[in-house]
């Protein structure tokens, strides 16, 4: 009996000290940086100005990651050429954050496509100038080269939780936990569009463009109780209602599509 009994008051005090060291969220701010691959939907594009007012449909876009040199990631000079994520964000529970960051990605038009082109172009000093319904255009650089490449700045505040998985993997450790997280954001467009129209002298500036909304999840590594990497796939909606093309104010254009991120993420998490 005497060697049961101190068998089960080792146990109890063991299962103490577990719990003293289990490692706790709740309180905890944490911040990062990150890289992300985007890609995009085509989407419908509708220019207006004072003599033009036309859609272009399915217009195909890309990404445009910076090739990889240990110059442009981590030179602290530098590190916001490449598209990236950044973020601050606080543990309100113990599973769940709440945050505020930018997905600075960047969409490239695709350039010389051929689209449908509905509409009219009335500008009196180029080639274009005409009425449009359901025709073939091709995207030349005398008629329009549209990037949001610095960028397609989301600004947004999201919602995650986290569940500790470790187990999963048959791990139980002080200094390393495997985390499932999922959650939703909403936020505003604020791009530098780089648009060059109908002849226009080329215009890239920061401009209030729409709203975006997005899903994502990830896997999140935590090590030595305060740092952390992260893989992230996040998907959503963008619409721009109010996209500035040239130095007329007058000049606008619209668009909406649904975009995809792949996310690399590497942070950390502190108590102040």
């Amino acid at each position: 009996m005497l060697v049961v009994s101190s068998i089960m008051v080792g146990q109890e005090k063991e299962e103490k000290v577990k719990e003293k060291k289990k490692v706790t969220n709740k309180g905890k701010f944490f911040v990062y940086w990150g890289w992300n691959w985007s890609s995009y939907t085509d989407s419908d594009i509708r220019f207006k100005g004072d003599n033009y007012d036309f859609t272009l449909s399915n217009v195909k876009a890309q990404d445009r990651q910076t090739k990889f040199s240990f110059n442009d990631y981590f030179n602290p000079g530098r590190v916001t050429i490449p598209q990236n994520n950044y973020r601050i964000g606080y543990f309100f529970k113990e599973n769940y954050t709440v945050s505020i960051g930018v997905d600075h990605m960047k969409y490239v038009m695709i350039a010389d496509q051929d689209v449908i082109i509905n509409g009219n172009i009335n500008v009196g000093n180029t080639k274009y100038d005409g009425t449009y319904n359901n025709e073939t255009i091709n995207l030349a650089a005398d008629f329009l080269r549209f990037e949001h490449t610095d960028g397609l700045n989301y600004v947004n505040v999201e919602v995650k939780r986290f569940d500790d998985v470790s187990h999963w993997f048959g791990l139980n450790l002080e200094n390393l936990q495997i985390n499932f997280t999922e959650g939703v954001g909403v936020g505003i467009l604020y791009p530098r569009t780089n648009t060059s129209l109908l002849g226009n002298e080329r215009y890239d500036e920061f401009h209030l463009s729409g709203y975006g909304m997005s899903i994502g999840a990830g896997l999140n590594i935590s090590f030595l109780k305060h740092f952390f990497i992260q893989a992230d796939l996040k998907g959503g909606y963008i619409n721009m209602s109010d996209i500035r093309t040239t130095t007329n104010p007058a000049d606008r254009a619209s668009q909406s599509f649904y975009f995809f991120e792949n996310n690399i993420l590497i942070g950390g998490k502190f108590r102040l």
